[in-house]
């Protein structure tokens, strides 16, 4: 760890309640995300939390203008191609049946508001709470104590309901995800940092970062086979990556 980091928890403060309220809206952002598949089925959940990248972008562009570097027509182009690359690269043709009735129809619509919302405040948080290196793992660390304390709340009430029984597995899994989201979080939070707090350079390449590796393990290890479309996204992606980053690139010859 480096020399100076702190873990002492002041809730005097703003970051340290700002922080804690951003986890409790992870997890109200991952049911969301589970009462959407349930009702409205995958594609339509998958692609919503995906497209909703579109909203931290434009709030650094035109909110913060904390571009880290100007951005010309080429960036532009990239971030275009990035949406695109997106909702072609996710989107599977999908015989599931939609259960969906009355207003269950929101319910991406709410995951596509909830995901852009919390990467939005991550980068609100980082400009204007997190000033040097030294809080990053306490700012990350708060975050996932709140997300943890809000899933005790709802395991809680759901194991009282009946809902729910708590088993062994479920722990280990919990510590299975827990430990890579954490690792998520800290290192976007590094990533921002080292970007100027530029959201529009790095939520995009973050999001497409994740879908390539996505794509490869599970065509490496499950013998996933690819539409057209999404062959034709993960193109764009990679073209999206060179536009969006092209200055950086070019630095590097």
């Amino acid at each position: 760890m480096p020399k100076g980091q702190s873990f002492e928890l002041n809730f005097s403060e703003n970051w340290t309640l700002y922080a804690l309220i951003l986890g409790v809206g992870f997890i109200v952002t991952f049911l969301l995300s589970g009462f959407s598949t349930q009702r409205m089925g995958m594609t339509a959940t998958s692609l919503a939390n995906n497209i909703s990248l579109v909203i931290p972008v434009l709030c650094s562009l035109f909110i913060f203008k904390t571009q880290g570097r100007p951005f010309n027509g080429l960036n532009y182009l990239g971030l275009a191609l990035a949406l695109g690359a997106v909702g072609l690269s996710t989107f599977k043709k999908s015989n599931e049946k939609v259960s969906g009735k009355g207003l269950d129809f929101l319910l991406p619509v709410a995951v596509f508001l909830m995901y852009g919302i919390t990467n939005t405040s991550i980068n609100y948080l980082n400009i204007n709470y997190i000033k040097s290196a030294d809080r990053t793992v306490p700012v990350t660390l708060v975050m996932v104590f709140g997300a943890i304390l809000a899933g005790i709340i709802v395991l809680t009430i759901r194991v009282v309901r009946g809902q729910e029984k708590i088993e062994l597995k479920n722990i280990l899994a919990s510590i299975t995800l827990g430990v890579p989201n954490f690792l998520s979080f800290y290192f976007l939070i590094l990533a921002l940092t080292a970007y100027g707090n530029s959201g529009a350079f790095v939520y995009p390449l973050y999001n497409i970062g994740v879908i390539l590796v996505s794509a490869l393990v599970a065509f490496i290890f499950f013998k996933e086979k690819l539409t057209t479309l999404n062959k034709v996204g993960l193109f764009l992606a990679i073209v999206a990556i060179g536009l969006i980053s092209w200055q950086d690139i070019q630095d590097l010859f």
